[in-house]
């Protein structure tokens, strides 16, 4: 079982930053790939990133390449996704999530992610 919780969303203006982190419960993170998804308003979530397990390999939607980046430290047990060039289409609820399937070699957002935190609120004004 791994638990997650979001922090460092915010409000933020078209153009700038936001770094959201993800800190996960468990000695076994390290072993995890670990994802962020995102859902606004009246739309269905949807894959922003992913990060395999050893911190390598990494997987991007189209919508976020180039401004958005992915990483983690699996000593502090952490997942952060730096987030630049903000838009104010990507205004919604970001969530963490983990892939429980140990060591998965392949990253990206068609395998099943069990664990959830509770999301974070970004919002970028135009």
């Amino acid at each position: 079982q791994v638990q997650l919780v979001e922090s460092g969303g915010g409000l933020v203006q078209a153009g700038g930053s936001l770094r959201l982190s993800c800190a996960a419960s468990g000695r076994t993170f390290s072993s995890y790939n670990m994802g962020w998804f995102r859902q606004a308003p009246g739309k269905e979530r949807e894959f922003v990133a992913a990060i395999g397990w050893s911190g390598h390999n990494t997987y991007y939607a189209n919508s976020v390449k180039g401004r958005f980046t992915i990483s983690r430290d699996n000593a502090k047990n952490t997942v952060d996704l730096q987030m630049n060039s903000l838009k104010p289409e990507d205004t919604a609820v970001y969530y963490c999530a983990a892939d429980p399937t140990r060591w998965r070699i392949v990253v990206g957002p068609s395998f099943p992610y069990d664990y959830w935190g509770q999301g974070t609120q970004v919002t970028v004004s135009s």
